[in-house]
């Protein structure tokens, strides 16, 4: 029998997808230790991309490309005339219905691959004949509809709803994801399976001296609080920094903090806020990082502060675990699911709970302690390889290959739930 081909799909532009790639690298990762199957599994980029993941690759994973990145070419001041016109697209296109949401097709590069499964790692996909694995991530678009552009909201909900359909397998990180997709689009349950991520830091875990020259090279404060996420508006980072201003200004605290992530359209708001609340001094925004840096940062943090107001699995959770800091986050959608006793809960729409929440963590070393024992309890249930063999169970089910007595014991296993090992 040939060896079963399996198409992954990341064609990611670097820095531009948050927790998804790194969930990315750490499946590459995973799926690289697994010397004991002849699959080979191929990671479709975009070409002139390659940079990102191929250390995160070996053994029977290799790099198959694609299409040239939409973003690697073209006259800036062209980009800026398609910017535009783009936005009123978004906001008249609705008017004509699906018709305004194209779904691509595959272009052959699968095919000429002789590729047998692909796996669509996260909300982009493209129409295929090949049997697939879809991930949408979360339905942000539906709880959060005031986030989207009307464009934005059709197109989610046709391409998730066409490509959910499309799938053999649909795969979401968590309990609530799933209970959510059942509910929204009434996929049957058994054609949803819960796979978790696991924290990417268990990959290359930096030493105490790479951390100090990431502190000195962004001139980071001794004690600060850390918040890795892009710049959206669902982030909450109004609210954070309200949150900081009121420990200022009521508790003479000064506390600060620091943040990672791209920096999108959404910036400049936040950036009004910090000089309209006179905390430029407290606020810093390093903009996109390399993961090395990032896992240096979990490190450096006295405290995670996560108080986003919606996630499909919330992975800086998990890696602030395991990285040994103490945690307080978002008493929203999976969180709770994810962070067990691990962690503070708060309600993301009232910055005096993300206050209090905060003050505890700084202060309380104690609590940080306890806290951070558990946190590392937690992590230690997820593991990247365990993750891998089971995808690669699903993979050989779905290609009608044979299935090992491990491969069945995992796929005949109850969906995973907070206090399994995985």
């Amino acid at each position: 029998m040939t060896p079963l081909r399996v198409g992954l799909d990341a064609r990611f532009i670097p820095g531009e997808r948050g927790g998804v790639e790194q969930a990315m690298l750490g499946l590459a990762h995973g799926l690289s230790q697994l010397i004991d199957g002849d699959e080979e599994y191929y990671f479709l980029i975009y070409a002139g991309t390659e940079d990102w993941i191929k250390p995160y690759l070996s053994g029977a994973c290799r790099t198959l490309r694609g299409p040239i990145a939409p973003r690697l070419y073209g006259p800036s001041t062209l980009r800026s005339v398609r910017t535009i016109a783009r936005r009123a697209w978004h906001q008249a296109s609705p008017i004509l219905g699906a018709r305004s949401v194209p779904l691509p097709r595959s272009d052959g590069t699968l095919e000429r691959a002789g590729i047998d499964l692909m796996h669509f790692t996260n909300q982009t996909a493209f129409l295929t004949d090949l049997p697939s694995i879809f991930q949408p991530w979360d339905l942000q678009h539906i709880h959060l509809p005031h986030f989207f552009t009307p464009h934005e909201r059709l197109a989610r909900d046709i391409t998730y709803r066409t490509y959910c359909e499309q799938a053999a397998l649909v795969v979401v990180p968590s309990q609530w994801s799933k209970r959510d997709l059942i509910e929204q689009y009434g996929l049957p349950a058994q054609k949803i399976a819960v796979i978790p991520a696991a924290p990417a830091l268990s990959i290359v875990p930096p030493t105490e001296a790479e951390c100090n020259v990431v502190r000195r090279r962004h001139n980071l404060p001794e004690a600060f609080v850390f918040y890795p996420a892009q710049t959206w508006a669902h982030k909450n980072h109004l609210r954070l920094i309200a949150a900081l201003a009121q420990l200022r200004d009521e508790q003479q605290r000064e506390i600060s903090l620091v943040c990672t992530g791209v920096l999108n359209d959404f910036y400049p708001t936040i950036q009004r806020q910090i000089r309209a609340l006179r905390l430029e001094q407290q606020v810093t925004f390093l903009g996109y990082i390399s993961p090395h840096e990032l896992h240096c940062l979990y490190q450096l943090c006295r405290a995670l502060i996560f108080p986003t107001k919606f996630e499909g699995f919330g992975l800086p959770l998990i890696e602030a675990f395991s990285a040994g800091a103490p945690v307080a986050c978002s008493a929203v959608t999976c969180l709770p699911e994810i962070a067990a006793d691990a962690a503070l809960l708060f309600d993301p729409d009232r910055p005096a709970e993300i206050a209090a929440a905060i003050e505890r963590l700084w202060t309380d070393a104690a609590l940080r302690q306890t806290l951070i024992q558990r946190g590392r309890a937690v992590a230690a249930r997820y593991s990247w390889v365990h993750v891998a063999r089971l995808f690669r169970a699903h993979y050989r089910q779905l290609a009608h290959r044979p299935l090992s007595p491990d491969d069945q014991e995992l796929l005949t296993a109850s969906d995973f739930a907070v206090g399994d090992t995985l």
